[in-house]
């Protein structure tokens, strides 16, 4: 079938989904890798979080200030740049050999991930001004973001079991190398608004700051308690940290964010729905490459492998079906209906045995993960639905800021109460395996009840995009009603 974009701009696509797939997947690939990183560099668990949440934290905290500059440097140069800082400090995680040099070149690669991600959608949305061409790019690309983050699981447990755990991040090198380099000879070249305008390094200081010690504070819950001083101490530290971010974007001559983004009901809706999706999916994903592994006994390979049936119905769904559904249904209830798969998908997992079988008590859970790619699809549609050329970049660093915060945060909360209740049933005289199952049940049900917020919003909140009078959003729609 002939592709419906001319060979221009399917070479501009290719190029931001090559970058967008390199960045999601060493967000996951990592995660099957897990335990014997662990092992190698004897980490405590939430010495092992940090491996996770270093990268989030960075990638999630810059992309506001990554979006702003693309819109003032350039978004082709920002792009360029970030897949330079990713492929050279996924290089130097490769080679760490203990664990502040592994933490802090994943900090980095959050941070290259963020100048590179946080200028995509825009430059998608700029590239496909058309509504219909804007659609189909924009499903290709949300194949490629929710099938690239199952995939790295695979990829990253076939690798660690054949070569070693430094092999996920070798394996960075030649893509970015390459996708940089036709990135400058593909992407429409643009200059910028110059930094005159402002880039506002106080608010992105305020909240990199802000999100960096309300996950510490969320992690360090497992060894001082939610209640102790020292925790509410950070705890109210986080706040004021945030508060000051949100007074600043509201007197700033130049806001990382402006406030203005948020009267936009769907756009404001559709990040807190997706922050709630994605802390599910992401806490989901760490959690049953775990558990396959110190309960089920499997090895990285096999527990990659048995990830595979989400991938490929993730990738089919996200692909193919997501955009044909919302033309005839609307995003709102594609996404609804993708919501309500993940839900159940999730749900099945609280019951989970400690001797699961896999085609009975796992599988059901990586076919319904489908659902994801019904939900991603709609989401990112629905999230960039106020951006326009003068705000493409802020509006996709908010959009990615809420998935990566989303995933930390989500990470950090299930992670830290499967910990607790492990710990608990531990103390009771529970044998290991039952012990680290009841965690994963605790931790389960947060997901699904996470799942569950975010349809009750998405069906009482969210509609379809209107026009800009309509919505006083300052930028037209990106795709039309349904």
């Amino acid at each position: 079938m002939p592709s419906p974009f001319p060979r221009s701009r399917r070479m501009a696509l290719a190029v931001l989904c090559a970058g967008m797939l390199m960045v999601i997947l060493d967000g996951s690939i990592v995660t099957v890798a897990l335990p014997a990183i662990q092992r190698d560099l004897a980490l405590s668990p939430s010495g092992l979080t940090w491996i996770v949440n270093s990268y989030m934290i960075a990638f999630g905290g810059l992309l506001l200030l990554a979006g702003r500059l693309g819109d003032l440097l350039g978004r082709r140069r920002m792009f360029v740049a970030g897949l330079a800082v990713f492929t050279v400090a996924s290089l130097l995680c490769g080679l760490a050999t203990n664990q502040p040099m592994l933490i802090g070149m994943r900090f980095l690669q959050g941070a290259g991930g963020a100048m590179a991600s946080a200028v995509s959608l825009g430059m998608l949305v700029t590239h496909f001004p058309e509504p219909g061409e804007r659609a189909r790019a924009i499903g290709a690309f949300s194949f490629v973001g929710a099938a690239g983050a199952s995939i790295g699981q695979v990829l990253g447990g076939i690798l660690t079991e054949a070569v070693s755990w430094h092999w996920i991040f070798f394996v960075n090198l030649p893509v970015g190398a390459a996708a940089a380099l036709l990135a400058v000879r593909v992407l429409d070249p643009d200059e910028g608004l110059g930094l005159r305008v402002g880039a506002d390094a106080l608010g992105a200081a305020l909240v990199t700051g802000g999100l960096m010690l309300g996950v510490y504070t969320i992690v360090e819950t497992s060894r001082h308690g939610w209640g102790s001083a020292r925790t509410l101490w950070l705890a109210a530290l986080t706040v004021v940290l945030l508060a000051g971010f949100v007074l600043r974007q509201a007197t700033a001559a130049a806001p990382l964010l402006p406030l203005r983004m948020f009267r936009s009901r769907t756009v404001s809706v559709a990040n807190l729905v997706q922050a709630l999706m994605v802390s599910a999916l992401f806490g989901f994903q760490i959690l049953i490459t775990l558990y396959l592994q110190n309960v089920g006994g499997y090895g990285p390979a096999r527990a990659g492998l048995a990830l595979l049936p989400a991938a490929v119905m993730i990738g089919a769904v996200s692909l193919g079906l997501s955009a044909r559904l919302a033309g005839r249904f609307g995003e709102r209830n594609v996404l609804l209906a993708g919501i309500a798969l993940l839900v159940v998908a999730i749900g099945l997992l609280t019951r989970l045995p400690v001797h699961a079988g896999y085609v009975a008590d796992v599988l059901p859970t990586m076919l319904l993960a489908g659902g994801f790619g019904l939900a991603i699809s709609a989401i990112t549609a629905l999230g960039m639905s106020g951006a326009g050329a003068g705000d493409a970049g802020v509006v996709s660093g908010l959009f990615n800021t809420a998935q990566q915060v989303g995933g930390a945060l989500g990470v950090a909360v299930l992670s830290t109460f499967a910990a607790a209740r492990t710990d608990g049933l531990l103390a009771r005289g529970h044998d290991r395996a039952g012990a680290l199952t009841g965690g994963f049940h605790v931790a389960f049900e947060i997901g699904t009840a996470l799942l569950v917020v975010a349809f009750v919003l998405t069906a009482a909140l969210l509609r379809q995009p209107r026009t800009p009078a309509e919505e006083e959003a300052p930028v037209p729609a990106a795709s039309p009603a349904a």
